[in-house]
């Protein structure tokens, strides 16, 4: 269970009551409501309208005569304000989350650089291979960028022939991954083997992700000449060689940026569907990964436009609240999405004002996620987003969620650092 450590006693005689209270609290986590976290603001008269002063003269002499008289009260300055947890969040957000428009515009100004500067080795590195036009993309472009950790994605499209290739779901495999689909090759009988370019990349009669990653990686940090580009484009640019992804470190002297390289298989001969060649393990090892990046992102649009709500204010909040904790760091930008996603559709108010009280029920979904193990997919619900995790990893998350909820204040400044450009 995830209550074990919430509820383990310190001492059995001093302190039994309150680990029983701590299990009740964990088990009746449904019962919980955000507003109670919510700190009422003090009464203005205490905040705005201080006691004056009066200054003491510079002429007044040191001694005995200038001493405060015996029984006469100390003068002191009045206290900080007391800041409601909406007001905590918002401040977390711009100092935090909130990226400068002119370092936007210069990471999106990079990563078309490089996708050009890639495109143009593509092509003369493998004339023979139809790659399509690099597109950059990813939260960047989305307005979701939740700082520098977020890689900038380069798509790397394959022009696949029509007619010549067909998609096979993971589940009727044997890899039974809902995740992914292969790409089979298709009408050998007229076309036969060899007269596709991408034949050579065939596994078992299957266009295999993972041969063509290899290829890429060791076109990326062997062949190209790195130093070069990044010269030209007033930058470092360096392969983060030991990454199973192709990752490419761009340092610029105002930012650093991170871009992921990733091969895809897209428009109609995958269905209108996203697949990307993937280090996946085992006997999915060959298939393509089902990206659902951009449904997600566009529904979050969507949902947005209609009331000019907040829920992907709520993700970049929570993917800085766990990016910068020590233990929720485990939680990605796909499980924080699950989420939001869900609290989406189901609440009707996405005010700003309402902004934190959405935080606090996001923790609660969580927690009951973990509590289940637990998070189905949004739109494939086949696909549970906890199974990547181990079992003592979804008790450590389980149980710094259930504290974080207890005192979200804790959550927005108690973490190893919060990365922003």
């Amino acid at each position: 269970m995830l209550i074990d450590r919430a509820t383990s006693s310190r001492d059995e005689d001093d302190v039994k009551g309150d680990a029983t209270c701590l299990e009740d609290s964990w088990k009746e986590l449904s019962l919980l409501k955000a507003t109670p976290h919510l700190q009422p603001r003090p009464p203005p008269a205490a905040l705005s309208q201080p006691t004056p002063l009066p200054a003491p003269s510079p002429s007044t002499p040191a001694g005995p005569a200038g001493a405060d008289a015996p029984g006469a009260p100390r003068l002191s300055s009045p206290a900080p304000p007391c800041l409601t947890f909406q007001e905590k969040l918002l401040a977390f957000e711009q100092d935090h989350v909130t990226i400068p428009v002119a370092h936007v515009a210069l990471a999106k100004q990079l990563a078309g650089d490089v996708a050009l500067e890639l495109q143009a080795y593509l092509r003369s590195k493998f004339p023979a291979l139809p790659f399509g036009a690099v597109v950059p993309g990813g939260p960047l472009f989305d307005g979701l960028q939740a700082g520098a950790a977020d890689p900038v994605r380069l798509l790397v499209p394959l022009a696949l022939e029509p007619g010549l290739w067909s998609l096979v779901l993971g589940t009727d495999t044997v890899a039974r991954d809902p995740r992914c689909w292969a790409v089979r090759r298709t009408q050998l009988e007229f076309r036969p083997r060899g007269s596709s370019p991408w034949d050579r990349f065939l596994v078992g009669g299957y266009l295999s992700s993972r041969v063509l990653l290899e290829l890429l990686r060791k076109a990326l940090t062997a062949s190209v000449n790195w130093p070069a580009i990044g010269s030209l484009l007033g930058c470092l640019i360096r392969p983060r060689v030991a990454s199973e992804e192709l990752l490419l470190e761009v340092q610029h002297e105002r930012l650093e940026l991170t871009v992921a390289v990733l091969l895809a298989v897209t428009g109609a001969q995958a269905g209108d569907r996203l697949l990307l060649a993937w280090p996946l393990e085992g006997l999915a090892g060959n298939l393509w990964l089902q990206d659902l990046y951009p449904a997600e992102a566009a529904r979050l649009r969507a949902l947005d436009a209609g009331d000019t709500g907040t829920r992907r204010r709520l993700l970049l909040l929570l993917c800085g609240v766990c990016r910068g904790h020590s233990v929720l760091w485990r939680l990605g930008r796909s499980h924080l999405t699950q989420v939001v996603l869900r609290l989406g559709e189901e609440e009707a108010d996405w005010a700003e004002e309402a902004l934190g009280e959405r935080f606090l029920q996001a923790l609660e979904l969580l927690i009951g996620s973990l509590e289940q193990a637990s998070l189905p997919c949004h739109f494939n619900p086949c696909v549970n987003l906890l199974d990547g995790l181990r079992e003592e990893e979804v008790e450590d998350l389980g149980y710094a969620l259930y504290c974080g909820l207890q005192a979200p204040e804790g959550l927005l400044w108690g973490g190893v650092g919060h990365e922003r450009w």
